[in-house]
């Protein structure tokens, strides 16, 4: 866990230097670009940068290999140029930063010309967030010799000895989240900071012990984000993996929609060394790009309030298919989509594998008995995946302060787990930090993360209390209750139909329901139908029954009622006591009041 820390408090002066520096570029493009189209030209020229920086040391081999290989096809070619560059990418161009801010006349063609240099996945990134268009609008307004300038100084310098790759991806996420924040992305499509991201990973690895063929022979994992944004979740999880095991084999991979987060963690997986392949653009939803994959590990933050009302007719299709898709179990309203990636994310684990996604708090309980987020929540539970649900606290994310929860899934629970869930409530659980960053005010610091980790990993009845130096209270709650506690039936409880003389209406032998007596009960699972009836409805109604082709089962997670603390009422005796010294007292004050008054009048 220590290490854990370490990293999260890694990113120091020259991250934040580095990243102030290259937004400040943005200066350039004042009047050819709008404000909140800065990021379409500084992402990906900060790849480009740090592309260049990483090549500089072998770009005399590169050269010399393409020379003599010139009449090779390309497609054999390319191995031999990544060879000799030392990563997963190369570039033929002859031109350098320093070699283009000497020739402005010509600036326009040479960096074009630099560009067309890079292998073919950096030109998929650029391809994807459309940077011939910005090239263009740079070059209209003049303003391109000054970027490749200001991208050239010494200051700008993005080379692993002077960046490493840990702080080039907060530079990454910070670049992106500076980008969003003055788009004005949707709440829904925030940013996850390490705080969140690192107790997500020290949660799924809580209780991971390795094989005596694995402590001899290394372990091998695979991590899946269907929602992967800058990959920064993967790259944390490789990180906490390495951490049990320096050994280890680790393969993450993910998709994302955004071209231009997309662009950034496929460029930290080509600079990570890893297979850009792992790395794929499109709609998880619609299109997902690891169909029949499984993998150890899923980690994911997807969108939450945003509507698959444009994947419908894809995501329908495969509901259609059961079993055999993605989404058999159930749909929620097309107005929120994210249980569809929840789903997503169960289908793509392994028999052993686990999962920690953030949800909002609608998936614990939308949805009437028979809905898709009911079903969804029915599949979970029943099939004993459902191990754990942590109520993170308001104010942990940067565009969004609403409550927000990590769901745990385990295909394979530990025996003392089985046929039970925990809830954890860690909603005061935090730090405040000392400067917000936008909607972000708290933090779940070390101290608070270790906390929640012990809890789970505790997994029983208990409330964890540590005051801080500064004299705060941090506090985690955890309840375990049997999985059956979240399902009811739902049943309809019909009343009989009378004459006008008081006698039931009947057919064929059957008395006939009122319509406008019909009512619903909620009927937990872990009672009798019939036992309930006796003792909650007969008493009262006498001639009920229950139209049992009617019942649905359902099941929702009352997160608030199980952690509700009933504080009793002050008692009358005090309360009127109480008034009456109040009224003394108010008394006593008007007294003085006409006392003096009265002096003054004479």
């Amino acid at each position: 866990m220590t290490q854990s820390n370490a990293k999260i408090a890694e990113v120091g002066t020259n991250a934040r230097e580095k990243e102030a520096l290259i937004w400040n570029i943005a200066n350039s493009l004042f009047g050819a670009f709008k404000p909140h189209e800065y990021g379409l030209v500084i992402l990906p020229m900060a790849i480009i940068k740090r592309f260049h920086d990483c090549l500089l040391p072998t770009l005399d081999a590169v050269w010399q290999q393409d020379e003599k290989l010139k009449t090779m096809p390309a497609e054999l070619k390319a191995g031999f140029l990544k060879r000799a560059s030392g990563y997963e990418f190369y570039n033929t161009s002859r031109f350098t930063f320093t070699k283009l801010q000497a020739d402005p006349e010509n600036i326009a063609d040479n960096f074009r010309d630099y560009i067309n240099g890079f292998s073919e996945n950096v030109q998929d990134i650029l391809t994807r967030m459309n940077f011939s268009a910005a090239v263009d609008r740079m070059v209209e307004a003049g303003a391109l010799y000054q970027v490749i300038l200001d991208f050239a100084s010494d200051k700008a310098d993005m080379s692993p000895e002077k960046v490493s790759t840990v702080d080039m991806g907060y530079i990454f996420e910070n670049l992106v989240q500076r980008f969003s924040e003055s788009y004005d992305e949707e709440a829904g499509a925030h940013f996850t900071s390490r705080d969140i991201i690192y107790l997500m990973c020290d949660l799924l690895t809580t209780g991971e012990e390795l094989t005596p063929e694995e402590q001899q022979d290394g372990i091998h994992r695979t991590v899946y984000d269907m929602a992967m944004g800058t990959s920064q979740m993967l790259t944390c999880m490789e990180e906490r993996l390495k951490m049990l095991d320096s050994n280890a084999d680790i393969s993450t991979f993910g998709q994302e929609i955004n071209p231009f987060t997309f662009g950034i963690a496929k460029a930290d997986m080509l600079i990570h060394g890893g297979d850009p392949d792992n790395m794929q653009f499109g709609d998880t939803l619609s299109d997902d790009k690891f169909k029949g994959y499984q993998f150890d590990y899923c980690i994911s933050n997807p969108p939450f309030g945003i509507d698959w009302k444009r994947e419908a007719s894809i995501v329908e299709a495969e509901y259609k298919k059961g079993d055999a898709g993605r989404f058999g179990p159930g749909l929620p309203s097309k107005s929120d989509g994210q249980m569809l990636f929840l789903l997503n994310g169960v289908k793509k684990l392994k028999d052993t594998g686990r999962m920690a996604i953030i949800q909002n708090g609608s998936s614990l309980f939308t949805g009437d008995a028979g809905s898709g987020p009911s079903k969804i929540r029915q599949y979970l539970i029943e099939n004993d995946w459902l191990d754990a649900i942590i109520q993170l606290p308001n104010d942990s994310f940067y565009n969004t302060g609403i409550a927000t929860y990590i769901w745990i899934v385990t295909k394979e629970k530990p025996a003392e787990h089985i046929g039970r869930v925990q809830l954890i409530d860690a909603s005061q659980c935090y730090e405040p930090r000392r400067k917000s960053i936008g909607s972000k005010r708290v933090d779940i610091t070390d101290v608070c993360r270790e906390l929640i980790v012990r809890a789970y990993g505790e997994y029983h009845d208990e409330t964890y209390t540590i005051q801080t130096t500064e004299g705060q209270r941090i506090i985690c709650k955890s309840k375990v209750l049997d999985s059956v506690t979240f399902g009811y039936n739902k049943v309809v409880v019909e009343s009989p139909l009378l004459n006008e003389d008081g006698t039931k209406v009947l057919k064929r032998g059957k008395p006939v329901a009122d319509v406008s007596k019909r009512d619903t009960e909620n009927i937990p699972l872990s009672m009798d139908i019939d036992e309930y009836m006796e003792q909650e409805v007969l008493p009262y109604n006498p001639e009920a029954w229950v139209d049992a082709s009617k019942t649905k089962v359902s099941y929702e997670i009352p997160f608030t009622r199980v952690f509700y603390e009933y504080k009793p009422i002050e008692p009358a005796d005090d309360i009127a006591r109480r008034i009456e010294v109040h009224e003394h007292s108010l008394m006593q004050k008007l007294k003085a009041l006409f006392e003096e008054n009265n002096r003054d009048g004479m």
